[in-house]
């Protein structure tokens, strides 16, 4: 399948997105499409700003504090265990944070933090599907794939104390 891509300056630097022929969002990433590719390893991406154009506007608002939600639609493909933990994931509020034992609780599988996690890491849509919102049960950021001052950075544009530093 040929997805399309797009990469663009933000204030958290460069963020790289993808999409399918229909338009849902299937990767994003903060970094350039190196860092996109290896997200979704075999995917044939081509360039093409135009058909990414209403996702990188999402983003591009969402990330400059102008807007709250997202309405893109997600096709993340993972494995049924990882796509639950991306609902449940989509599911934790904007200015919310929980643990990684928390989601796993939600997800039906108490005691599995540590696959939780596992999952959490393989999202293949960061921020959209909100990962972010994940941290530690004593209250400290770790874990994210894009660096503990990105993930403090978007805790902080989403009003929540971001932990210890």
């Amino acid at each position: 399948m040929s997805l399309y891509a797009d990469t663009f300056a933000t204030a958290a630097g460069p963020f790289s997105l993808a999409v399918d022929a229909e338009g849902a969002v299937v990767g994003a990433v903060f970094g350039d499409a190196g860092a996109l590719r290896a997200r979704l390893p075999g995917e044939l991406l081509s360039a093409d700003p135009g058909r990414c154009a209403a996702a990188r506007r999402e983003v591009q608002a969402y990330l400059a504090g102008e807007r709250r939600d997202f309405t893109l639609r997600v096709a993340g493909r993972g494995t049924p265990f990882q796509e639950r933990v991306w609902a449940a994931l989509r599911g934790i509020p904007r200015g919310e944070t929980i643990s990684y034992g928390e989601l796993a609780a939600r997800v039906g599988r108490p005691g599995a933090a540590r696959a939780v996690g596992a999952a959490n890491a393989q999202n293949p849509v960061c921020l959209i599907v909100p990962c972010h919102r994940v941290i530690a049960a004593d209250g400290r950021l770790h874990g994210y794939a894009f660096g503990e001052a990105t993930k403090r950075w978007l805790l902080e544009l989403e009003g929540v104390p971001a932990g210890p530093r």
